[in-house]
């Protein structure tokens, strides 16, 4: 009984530290109920046991009478064994009501048993789940980590493109300077030659200069005029005091037909001659020039600025354009 007591003891101490509460309250009720039952159960054997004792003291006395009484003992020979028909009765009553308590006890044993073992392998499910979710956690605190250093370099990244970006600015904004500078540098050394078909303008950040054939050229020619001699002469000089500027000459015709016997026999050839005609002379008049700065090349007529319609819109189209482009290694060794 004690053992089964403490095996109920400890059934209660489990399921009240594993289990939800739901859960508990039910064992907690039927471990109860069990304590009742076995508490009835207990009772009733002890007045069974009581009661046999009272007809066991009964039974000594009556045999003491017995023996005081042989003289009777014939004639009572039916009750006395009436008596112990009723004692044996009463003894297989109790034997069979122990059996019978003792198998209940049994089985509620084995549902405690079983019900310990559904609370232990629910524990073990909680404690692997338990496991899993404090991984889970771990690899949330992972990722988290990782993305909060991933921000801070992106941060890092962008105020780095910020400072950068400002530098850009800055330094495009020196070129932009710098080119304004050249422009007037180059208008003011062709001053004279605004109203004889020169014209200098700043454009994407480059800066062109354009001079028509009229000031250059004479008809199907790329020798340069005399005239233009000077026009160029006084920009090389502009060029030789910036170093920073790339230089592109480009040889434009209008679209009629250019035919000669020499080797510049077409358009093409024309415009590719008078650009390196003016490269020639760029070079010849600023010697500090370095030609790897210049580069020259021919349209023909397939760039024109007006259609080619009229007598006036040709004249436009046959020129030479001088195109003056920051250096942008430059630009970017001011960036960096």
């Amino acid at each position: 009984m004690k053992k089964t007591l403490l095996i109920l003891g400890l059934g209660t101490t489990m399921l009240s530290s594993c289990v939800t509460l739901g859960k508990y309250e039910a064992l907690e009720a039927t471990n109860n109920q069990i304590r009742k039952e076995h508490y009835v159960t207990r009772q009733e054997l002890l007045d069974l046991q009581e009661e046999y004792s009272t007809l066991q003291r009964q039974y000594q006395q009556q045999s003491t009478d017995l023996a005081d009484m042989q003289a009777v003992r014939l004639n009572q020979d039916d009750s006395i064994h009436l008596l112990q028909a009723q004692i044996g009765d009463l003894q297989l009553a109790v034997d069979t009501l122990i059996e019978n308590y003792s198998q209940k006890i049994a089985g509620q044993n084995k549902s405690l048993a079983q019900a310990q073992s559904l609370l232990a392998s629910r524990t073990k499910e909680l404690t692997q789940k338990d496991k899993d979710l404090a991984a889970k956690d771990k690899a949330l605190d992972a990722k988290e980590k990782a993305m909060k250093e991933k921000e801070a370099e992106m941060q890092r990244k962008y105020n780095a493109l910020e400072k950068q970006e400002a530098a850009t600015k800055k330094a495009l904004q020196a070129k932009e300077k710098e080119l304004e500078s050249v422009r007037n540098s180059v208008t003011k050394a062709l001053v004279g030659f605004k109203d004889k078909g020169l014209k200098v303008e700043v454009k994407d950040s480059k800066v062109y200069v354009s001079m028509e054939s009229k000031l250059m050229f004479a008809s199907g020619s790329w020798t340069v005029s005399k005239e233009g001699q000077e026009a160029i002469k006084g920009l090389a000089k502009v060029l030789e005091e910036n170093p920073d500027l790339n230089i592109m000459v480009e040889g434009h015709t209008d679209n009629v037909a250019f035919k000669s016997a020499t080797a510049v026999k077409d358009n093409w050839d024309l415009s590719v001659m008078r650009a390196t005609a003016i490269v020639k002379l760029i070079l010849q008049h600023g010697p500090k020039i370095n030609p790897a700065r210049i580069e020259a090349s021919g349209h023909s007529e397939y760039a024109p600025k007006v259609a080619n319609d009229t007598p006036a819109n040709k004249a436009i189209n046959r020129r030479t354009e001088i195109i003056l482009t920051p250096d942008l290694n430059a630009l970017l060794k001011a960036v960096k």
